[in-house]
């Protein structure tokens, strides 16, 4: 058995787990980390020696204890006689400690056990520098003659092999075993230690290497060897540029760091360029030349601030905002640090509102007829009202939800909403549409399988919804996207191209398109009256989009001026405010039913 156990006036904590075959083990510490090897030291120890117990007891008050004793499974308390040999710096060997003057008055030596300990022998341990940490003791219930020349030789073997460990220890605890570059801990522990040699101020640099999605997809491609000599490469360019006496930290699986060594006099432009355009080279890993999205942040801290705050992630976000800019550098702005983290808050609170809150709701855009007036169909647009922070835009919310990942439950939050508000209002006598937009993250195979989902449960025809895909989205997919897209027109569901004009589509990808709906983008809409560029672009789109068999919606018809020049022309449906805002689900009713004065007060269908 084998445990460990801190007790010392400094060190107080006890950790206790399971070990296998049903031992107790605790984890030990040096520096905060194992040594390694100590099993197998003890063992050896136990039997060239046979004894009973072994421990490696460190200076620091933490042991490691070896037990042959089938009865071990209480916490030991350090005797004093281990306290001394840790400290000593030499060997003891007690044949008898029952007889042992010194020890009259003590407590019996015990172990893990709670049976007695007569025999008692140790030797120091050293690390390879020569650096006493503890001391290796073996202990037994006889007492015994001594140790010969043989036992005292395998005594002092064994304690060799445990200061190895320590070091060992020590150097998986500070030491990436990928670049073997210090890591994390010993970034931090680094700057303390130039803390309290005095220093007042310190600039931090720290670089992105890639984006975690672009690196994850490095993995996935190539496996994790290609993404292991990556770094080694990256280490190799970086420590090439690096100041004299800095020291190069990896602090994260694709971010390094240091601690430039002049406090006063910060790098320059120059070398900050150079740094970058060093890593934005194409790096040759194992014969496969891979260009970066490097981003290197920087960071003026003050030491005597440091235990309240956060430096390596203030200048992570640095570096995160500098692979965005065209430089590839950045200082720390504490504004746009601020603008993350309530990023991450946001993302933490939408999580928890699609899953167990009640704040996300539904507004209502309908898209109108030109021809007769009547509302084909109402578009689900989400809305976020947070308990504290109020009304949150989705043009805040929804690309943070698109680069957290939650853009399928939104997505499915929607569909399922959307679709439930649908079926009740065609059940009191509204004939009307429901149209739903799907994301990038959405487009897959399941989506099929989703949308009958949903149809299903709320008894709803599929040919009453239609799904809006962005114009871009389209094009980011390959061959499978025709396959999905002609999966959901089996169902029933129409597919409109939304957004028509801003991601400069060509004519073959267009005409492959099983779309049934082309909806042009309001930025060609709204100016369309005072530029005859952009009318000229809404005109001859419109006529393309027809040849090709599509229904034609222009969006952002916010002015009646912008309506009737979009009704001279030869498009189908229109929607924007001039027709409506975007309405709550319970103002729909009313509105339909104002629906056909309105296109009559506009004009009826005069063309």
């Amino acid at each position: 058995m084998q445990t460990t156990v801190e007790h010392d006036p400094e060190v107080t904590s006890m950790q206790r787990g399971a070990a296998p075959g049903g031992d107790t083990v605790a984890p030990p510490a040096v520096d905060g980390y194992a040594v390694p090897g100590f099993d197998a030291v003890a063992q050896l120890a136990a039997a060239s020696l046979d004894v009973a117990m072994v421990s490696l007891v460190l200076n620091n008050g933490s042991a490691y204890w070896y037990s042959r004793d089938p009865d071990t499974h209480r916490s030991p308390v350090l005797h004093p006689l281990y306290l001394e040999a840790a400290r000593r710096g030499a060997g003891q060997v007690l044949p008898d400690i029952a007889a042992d003057a010194r020890y009259r008055d003590t407590p019996p030596l015990t172990g893990p056990s709670p049976a007695a300990l007569r025999f008692f022998a140790c030797e120091p341990v050293y690390t390879l520098s020569g650096r006493h940490v503890g001391a290796l003791c073996v202990m037994d219930h006889a007492p015994r003659a001594g140790l010969d020349e043989a036992g005292h030789n395998a005594l002092l073997q064994a304690a060799r092999l445990a200061g190895a460990g320590v070091v060992l220890g020590g150097y998986l605890g500070r030491t990436d075993p990928v670049t073997q570059l210090p890591h994390r801990s010993a970034f931090f522990e680094d700057l303390r230690a130039r803390r309290q040699n005095g220093a007042q101020r310190a600039w931090l640099i720290a670089i992105e290497v890639a984006p975690v999605e672009r690196f994850n997809a490095f993995v996935r491609a190539m496996g994790f060897a290609y993404a292991d000599e990556l770094m080694r490469a990256v280490a190799v360019r970086v420590l090439e540029w690096m100041p004299t006496d800095t020291r190069l930290y990896q602090v994260g699986v694709t971010r390094f760091a240091a601690v430039l060594p002049d406090a006063d006099a910060p790098l320059d432009t120059a070398q900050l360029d150079d740094l970058v355009a060093r890593l934005r080279t194409p790096v040759l890993c194992m014969d496969i030349p891979l260009t970066l999205q490097p981003g290197v942040g920087l960071l003026e801290l003050d030491m005597r601030r440091l235990d309240g705050a956060d430096p390596l992630r203030q200048v992570m976000s640095a570096s995160y905002a500098a692979q965005r800019s065209p430089r590839g550098w950045a200082l720390y702005e504490r504004s746009q640090d601020e603008r993350h983290r309530q990023e991450f808050f946001l993302v933490t609170e939408l999580a928890a509102a699609l899953t167990e809150r009640t704040e996300l709701y539904l507004h209502y855009q309908p898209r109108v007829s030109l021809s007769d007036g009547k509302c084909v169909a109402l578009e689900a647009l989400a809305r976020w009202r947070h308990p504290t922070l109020g009304e949150v835009p989705p043009s805040q919310f929804v690309p943070l939800a698109e680069r957290a990942g939650l853009m399928r439950s939104l997505t499915g939050w929607v569909l399922d909403h959307g679709v439930a508000q649908l079926a009740a209002w065609r059940r009191a006598g509204h004939d009307v549409g429901l149209s739903i937009n799907i994301s990038n993250a959405d487009f897959d195979a399941d989506l099929v399988t989703r949308l009958q989902a949903v149809s299903s449960r709320h008894a709803v025809d599929p040919h009453a919804l239609e799904l809006e895909f962005t114009e871009t989205t389209l094009l980011a997919h390959n061959d499978a996207t025709r396959r999905h897209l002609d999966a959901v027109r089996e169902l029933g569901a129409g597919i409109a191209i939304d957004d028509f004009g801003t991601g400069y589509s060509n004519l073959a990808s267009l005409r492959q398109m099983p779309a049934t709906c082309l909806k042009i983008d309001q930025s060609f809409v709204r100016a369309m009256d005072a530029s005859r560029h952009d009318a000229a672009i809404v005109r001859s789109t419109a006529a393309l989009a027809h040849d090709l068999g599509f229904r034609v919606v222009v969006e952002g018809v916010e002015t009646r001026r912008i309506y009737e020049t979009v009704r001279r022309m030869a498009c189908d449906e229109v929607q924007g405010f001039h027709v409506s805002r975007p309405l709550p689900a319970a103002a729909i009713p009313p509105w339909l039913e104002r629906a056909a004065d309105w296109h009559h007060a506009e004009g009826g269908d005069a063309t």
